[in-house]
């Protein structure tokens, strides 16, 4: 008998040793992975991901998010149609995201490239945000105004971070999928933090105490600008700007013609847009309280937090297990699963949901997951293809048009999204055809599987580099150095494996 109780004790004693192991290795490898990352490309640019990616686009995304739903919905109280129109045009500084990353990469100020952007782009994010704050009655052209150029500080901060990122893509290659994996990773945990406290502050405080609360994140990405590591150019010649943007503009179109640049950059686009956006309608329905479920501010707040930790599973699963499959294959597989999950939706509108005694709370949050890691798990190979097709010099000016091409996607789909909406009278009270939207957005989703040919057959880690005649191409951009400096071609031939 003390034989056995003695074994007992020991299986037990190892029980709890393992799982206090297990709970150390999960704290243990994020920190040691930012530790390596901090070692290997200073910690100011680890710095500058967390705060662009996940406080300023994670945390103050969620919050303007949310706040900008209830403020379209309550205060300016206009229709869901008009809504999704209007999400489109504060979109638009991010399309003209190339002019950001052309002025980061070719007008530097006071000797640096990107650590001024940073500061004005958060200035003009607080000065917008402070605006919408202090005015009640603020008029809907104005309100579209300051919204757009909060957006634009956000974009001009992202796309001087994408320059920094893609910058390192090219000096450390063999991390490119961490880096990545480090802008969703915070991008996830900030949107899991910013949508937890949303409706909470939407109650509290009203959408417009929520925009006071954002000119945080605008401040911190200030603090980037200060501290970020980075050379300084010596003896710039101004003189020299409008030649470097010549320059600048040549290199991107010799890298855009390459016919394994413009295939997935096609494909990223018809993908996108061919996703119909009737998010608005959605969030008009979930709130009202006749034919929806009539989710409280606190309820959907919560809802987009839990649902944001789907985003941040996929992200995980990208890194850990799929990183190294070939783009092609994963995309097949992600495009599926993002159209069929779509069919949750049309549950839920229909109310089959409540047959099977499933609540609409519990139904909403996991449709909400699965759309998201589905979501993220189907750009992370995308933004890793579109950092490697960047030449040296240019990084951030080429990376930002890739990046474009999404938001033109995501432009066409929110407007088509709004002209869907508009054409079956779905309003702030009339939700009958609400079914047949989600319908035919469920059905584009599937059509891009037509379409993935475009996308090589190549894992990340395979360079995939421009053709040999491109590799002539040249750009002045750093006088200092030299005259010129060479376009590194990043993609080579991928025929043999499509």
């Amino acid at each position: 008998m003390q034989e056995d109780s003695v074994s007992e004790s020991d299986e037990q004693n190892e029980g709890k040793k393992s799982k206090s192991y297990w709970i150390w290795k999960c704290f243990y490898i994020p920190i040691h992975w930012f530790k390596m990352l901090s070692r290997e490309m200073h910690w100011s640019f680890v710095l500058g991901v967390v705060v662009v990616y996940g406080i300023s686009q994670g945390v103050g995304g969620a919050l303007a998010g949310v706040g900008t739903k209830y403020y379209m919905k309550d205060v300016q109280k206009v229709q869901p149609s008009e809504a999704q129109v209007y999400a489109g045009i504060t979109s638009i500084p991010w399309i003209v995201k190339p002019l950001w990353g052309l002025l980061t990469d070719v007008v530097p100020i006071l000797g640096y490239r990107r650590r001024p952007y940073f500061i004005f782009a958060g200035l003009l994010g607080a000065t917008a945000m402070l605006l919408l704050s202090f005015h009640e009655n603020l008029h809907l052209v104005l309100a579209l105004l300051a919204l757009t150029a909060g957006s634009a500080g956000v974009a001009i901060a992202d796309v001087t971070i994408d320059a920094c990122v893609a910058h390192n893509s090219i000096s450390h290659p063999s991390l490119a999928a961490d880096m990545q994996s480090l802008c969703a990773f915070s991008s996830s945990v900030g949107a899991l933090l910013g949508f937890s406290v949303s409706g909470i502050f939407v109650h509290l405080i009203g959408p417009m105490g929520v925009f006071g609360l954002l000119t945080i994140p605008a401040g911190l990405v200030i603090l980037v600008g200060f501290l970020l590591d980075e050379p300084r150019m010596q003896n710039f010649s101004y003189r020299q700007v409008n030649q470097n943007f010549v320059d600048a503009s040549k290199a991107m179109w010799t890298t855009l013609k390459s016919e394994n640049v413009w295939r997935p950059c096609l494909y990223m686009y018809l993908s996108l847009a061919l996703s119909l956006n009737i998010l608005e309608g959605m969030f008009y329905w979930y709130t009202d309280s006749k034919d929806g479920p009539s989710f409280s501010q606190e309820s959907i707040g919560f809802i987009f937090s839990i649902s944001s930790v789907g985003s941040l599973l996929g992200a995980i699963l990208y890194q850990y297990a799929l990183k190294d499959y070939a783009f092609r294959d994963l995309l097949f597989w992600t495009q599926l699963l993002y159209g069929l999950s779509g069919m949750f939706d049309l549950i839920i509108v229909l109310r089959l949901n409540l047959k099977f005694g499933i609540p609409d709370y519990v139904f909403v949050v996991f449709v909400e997951s699965i759309g998201q890691m589905t979501i993220r798990l189907k750009w992370m190979p995308m933004l890793v293809l579109s950092s490697k097709l960047c030449p040296s010099g240019i990084e951030g000016t080429f990376f930002a048009l890739l990046m474009s091409i999404d938001n033109v996607g995501l432009l066409s789909s929110s407007w088509a999204g709004g002209f869907v909406l508009h054409v079956l009278k779905i309003t702030r009270t009339k939700f009958d055809n609400i079914w047949l939207a989600i319908l035919i957005r469920n059905i584009l989703r599937i059509t891009p599987l037509c379409m993935l040919f475009l996308v090589p057959r190549v894992d990340p880690n395979s360079f995939v580099l421009l053709p040999k005649e491109s590799v002539d191409s040249k750009v002045d951009i750093d006088a200092s150095e030299t005259k010129h400096v060479e376009l590194i071609s990043l993609v080579h031939s991928v025929d043999d494996n499509m």
